[in-house]
């Protein structure tokens, strides 16, 4: 078993020690393969982490161990990964990780295997530039996938309705998020506001399958329209980020068409699969940030300047 290696990444050779650690036992995944996938989707993942706060989700010991959530920058990165110091909503400040150009590869040598991102940029970290929706089933099987899919193109209507544009990505894990990018006008709390009056407005459209209940005896079987990711110093998967379950799905942006697709899967890109997506499609993403709305009002009549 090699002790050490390093992996390319652009003009940077990022450093691995023990690189044939198993990190997905069923897949024999390693920490090499884990890196390797991210040079792969540097070109296409990077537009979506640069210059943002970063949680790292490590699995030292692998999938099938506990997992470390670290909002703090860890030690042990390469002096050029940068970091960002941020307010926590309780008071104090924490230092996060700053997303940027080959750092999930560089990451990977801490086990991160799922990066997960925050909805606005380090510049103004209290205004974000997106607004998240994560459609989550109530219990852990994925009998609920299509009541998921089709909320989300029903959320995607009313998004549209409300002069937004919206973007959807299959989790890797068990949902769909749709994403909307919004201008930089208003703070977390008001985006936050914004987004649960619209998971509200579609749990009232569609009764029988959504909900907006957290707790799970309450959902009574429904999908939950998650809005939470919008609070401040939350954060929501990255895009093509890997999740840590067996076949290491990952959390892949869709062309909208796609969700028509009734065979659609959450798991069905993976870390083996989106390297020849993206050389064969590109990325369904690319140029979100151009498609920049105002937040409008919501759709209970609220006026925007509240």
């Amino acid at each position: 078993m090699a002790a050490e290696t390093t992996v390319r990444a652009g003009r940077r050779r990022v450093r691995l020690t023990n690189p044939d650690k198993v990190l997905f036992p069923a897949d024999g995944i390693t920490k090499a393969g884990l890196a390797e996938y991210y040079v792969a989707v540097e070109d296409a993942m990077r537009p979506h982490v640069a210059g943002r706060p970063l949680n790292l989700w490590r699995w030292n010991a692998g999938i099938e161990r506990p997992v470390v959530v670290q909002q703090a920058k860890p030690a042990g990165l390469p002096d050029w990964v940068g970091e960002i110091e941020v307010p926590r909503r309780k008071g104090g400040t924490v230092t996060h990780v700053l997303g940027g150009a080959h750092v999930c590869v560089a990451t990977a040598q801490l086990n991160c295997i799922t990066p997960h991102v925050w909805t606005s940029r380090a510049d103004r970290p209290d205004h974000p530039d997106r607004v998240v929706f994560d459609f989550d089933p109530p219990d852990g099987d994925d009998g609920h996938f299509e009541a998921i899919r089709e909320g989300a193109l029903a959320l995607g209507e009313l998004l549209r309705d409300l002069g937004l544009e919206p973007y959807a990505m299959t989790s890797g894990s068990r949902g769909i998020h749709v994403v909307a990018p919004i201008t930089r006008q208003h703070d977390s709390n008001h985006v936050r506001e914004w987004a649960g009056a619209v998971a509200d407005a579609m749990a009232l459209r569609k009764p029988d399958t959504l909900t907006t209940f957290w707790r799970k005896e309450k959902r009574g079987g429904r999908v939950l329209v998650d809005a939470a990711r919008n609070t401040y110093g939350q954060t929501a998967v990255t895009p093509y980020a890997v999740r840590a379950i067996a076949t290491a799905p990952v959390a892949t942006p869709l062309r909208w068409e796609e969700l028509d697709d009734p065979d659609l899967h959450p798991r069905a890109h993976t870390l083996a699969s989106v390297p020849d997506r993206l050389r064969r499609h590109g990325d369904p993403w690319e140029g979100i940030g151009g498609a920049a709305r105002r937040l409008p009002a919501s759709p209970k009549g609220e006026d925007e300047a509240t």
